[in-house]
């Protein structure tokens, strides 16, 4: 039964990419043309449980979790505004109630990432608690220092906001607020502990430490946002993370770990190593954007 309903969504959704693909530019949203551009932003794929209590909700290519409990389910990021149905067939097709989401979390106010929320919020009538820093562009739907209306999302309500090192709770879910902010200004990567190999692991949520498409010198995204980013470098250097999460699943290679998994590699998700490896690569490269930014600049 389930096989069926997630048959019929994959249909649903590329009949809806094809009617979204005729539409007269005039018509379309701001961010329909990332839809265009990055088709697996857009794609479904089967649900599946992570580890413990932990399921994968989103789309191919933008990560969307849902943790459950007997009294309510968290779900992190809504992914693109037109991924929210997507969602909803998800956690559905996983057997739960979409009306049992109690909170809604976000890693960090991209469009990619929170563009799904306010819809997620109409349906489930959940709260939406948010980082202080990117209260006001989940507020707004704008990008943090952007006025590119192709970055922008569907505003959604902040209920509650959170500091570094805040815990939300909700029954058995326990998850702390870690803010990484230079991605974001309120860029929040989200821990639980979880129950895996027989012991107890540490799950990261990870925002994001890309440069992407953030200025960082002449003028700055955002003022601060370069010690930012080496503030977050610093502090993930004293992280304990033995499952990773990443926003975008290639960060963290999510569906090849699930392939593995069906192989019979259990414990495919854990790798402690992992996350101090990505941070590594994440500071090179923002070290060198940073240079490159900074020549550009001069040269200009």
């Amino acid at each position: 039964m389930r096989q069926t309903i997630f048959i019929t969504l994959i249909l649903v959704a590329i009949n809806a990419a094809a009617r979204a693909a005729d539409h007269d530019s005039n018509n379309r949203q701001p961010w329909d043309q990332w839809a265009i551009s990055n088709p697996d932003w857009v794609e479904p794929v089967a649900p599946f449980k992570v580890i413990d209590n932990i399921y994968y909700v989103g789309t191919r290519g933008i990560s969307s979790f849902l943790l459950t409990s007997k009294d309510g389910h968290v779900l992190i990021d809504g992914g693109m505004p037109q991924n929210a149905p997507l969602i909803v067939n998800s956690v559905e097709a996983l057997g739960f109630e979409i009306t049992d989401v109690k909170i809604l979390l976000n890693t960090h106010a991209h469009f990619d990432h929170s563009g799904g929320l306010a819809e997620l919020k109409a349906l489930t009538g959940a709260m939406m608690i948010s980082s202080v820093g990117d209260r006001k562009a989940l507020e707004t739907g704008l990008y943090a220092g952007s006025d590119n209306p192709s970055y922008s999302a569907p505003a959604v309500e902040v209920d509650k906001t959170v500091n570094d090192g805040e815990l939300i709770e909700l029954s058995s879910i326990k998850l702390k607020a870690n803010l990484m902010p230079g991605h974001s200004p309120g860029c929040t990567s989200w821990s639980a502990r979880v129950t895996g190999r027989d012991s107890v692991q540490t799950v990261l949520f990870f925002c994001s430490a890309t440069v992407a498409g953030n200025r960082l010198v002449g003028p700055p995204q955002y003022p601060g946002i370069v010690q930012d980013y080496r503030r977050t470098f610093s502090k993930s250097k004293g992280m304990r993370v033995d499952v990773l999460l990443a926003n975008h699943p290639f960060f963290s290679a999510i569906h090849e770990k699930r392939a593995k998994v069906l192989e019979g590699n259990a414990d495919a998700f854990i790798d402690s190593t992992e996350f101090a490896k990505l941070m590594q690569r994440l500071e090179v490269d923002f070290e060198k954007k940073l240079a490159e930014q900074t020549a550009k600049l001069k040269q200009d």
